[in-house]
């Protein structure tokens, strides 16, 4: 069968002929349909994410795929190796059921991004209804969709921040309420980071960038007087499409409400509730909910696919 497959960390992988996935007890193989290619992907075949593949050659794909299991079930699954092939193996309980309306591709591309804005929505930020949210990093596959499901979780003012033109611009029409360009000078983005805010502080902060983004937008908490005030911020650390690093002084913390979590492998909720999560966001999708451009593209191209600039687009995958 045919696998994206990696040979040296820091280099594309190559669609390869491999040997064909053996089932071990309580496993099947399953006929792979979509696999998103994501920035994990990515970071993980650069050596430059934790876990990179501990041993290679390896077949690339830590996300869950869309297949079909030996009953002609259509599902999402997770797998002990890689989900970049033709077949992979998997286990029932690794498995969510794809709703009928839901296309392969799609189901596969969302899943990831969604789940993990819901998460970052409800179970970090514990967003309550009529609170405002700026997502910072707005412009991409995930900040698209935590427009989106701030929206749908009950936000009263969703802010959406980014750089790619085409994207903001279609923002509003997900649920944005404003947006705001993020390759602007530094007094201007303050500016316009305030005049989104509508005059308060964000009660909820998506972000995706840290780096420099983060530090200006920071930089607009808080006040420089000496009255009590009470005002908070929960900011929720995703990504770090900017920069891995910030520079953060000691006296924003103390002048302003800025409550800073992150949100991801480390402090993930329980089985349970990441499986209604992912069950949630697939029934938004079903019910038209959810939307997102994505690029189909045959496994055997991944190898030209693999640094491409999405631009906001997700690539799928597909055997």
């Amino acid at each position: 069968m045919r696998a994206a497959v990696l040979r040296a960390l820091g280099e594309p992988p190559r669609c390869e002929d491999v040997p064909e996935p053996r089932a071990a007890e309580g496993e099947e193989v399953v006929r792979v349909t979509a696999c998103p290619l994501t920035s994990l992907d990515r970071a993980r075949a650069a050596g430059t994410h934790f876990p990179a593949p501990a041993r290679l050659p390896a077949v690339c794909g830590a996300a869950l795929a869309a297949g079909r299991l030996e009953d002609g079930s259509r599902v999402l699954f997770r797998s002990s190796g890689g989900t970049m092939a033709e077949r992979a193996v998997t286990r029932r309980a690794w498995c969510s059921p794809i709703p009928d309306a839901v296309d392969d591709a799609l189901a596969a591309a969302v899943q990831n991004p969604g789940v993990s804005a819901w998460n970052a929505l409800e179970w970090r930020a514990k967003l309550r209804p009529g609170e405002s949210v700026l997502v910072l990093g707005a412009t991409g596959v995930a900040g698209q969709l935590a427009v989106q499901l701030a929206r749908h979780l009950g936000a009263g003012r969703v802010v959406a921040a980014g750089r790619n033109p085409r994207v903001l611009a279609g923002l509003p029409a997900l649920g944005a309420d404003a947006v705001v360009r993020l390759d602007q000078p530094d007094d201007a983005l303050r500016g316009a980071l305030r005049e989104a805010a509508g005059g308060a502080d964000y009660d909820v902060v998506l972000d995706y960038l840290w780096g420099h983004p983060t530090e200006v937008l920071i930089s607009t908490l808080g006040s420089a007087d000496m009255e009590l005030r009470f005002s908070r911020t929960r900011l929720v650390q995703i990504g770090v499409m900017a920069a891995p690093v910030l520079s953060l002084s000691a006296e924003v913390l103390r002048s302003s409400g800025l409550e800073i979590v992150g949100s991801g492998t480390g402090n993930a909720p329980p089985a349970e509730v990441l499986a209604r999560q992912l069950g949630r966001v697939l029934d938004l999708l079903a019910d038209g909910g959810l939307r997102l451009e994505i690029s189909r593209v045959p496994l055997t191209r991944v190898r030209e696919v693999w640094d491409l600039d999405q631009r906001g687009r997700r690539t799928v995958l597909v055997p």
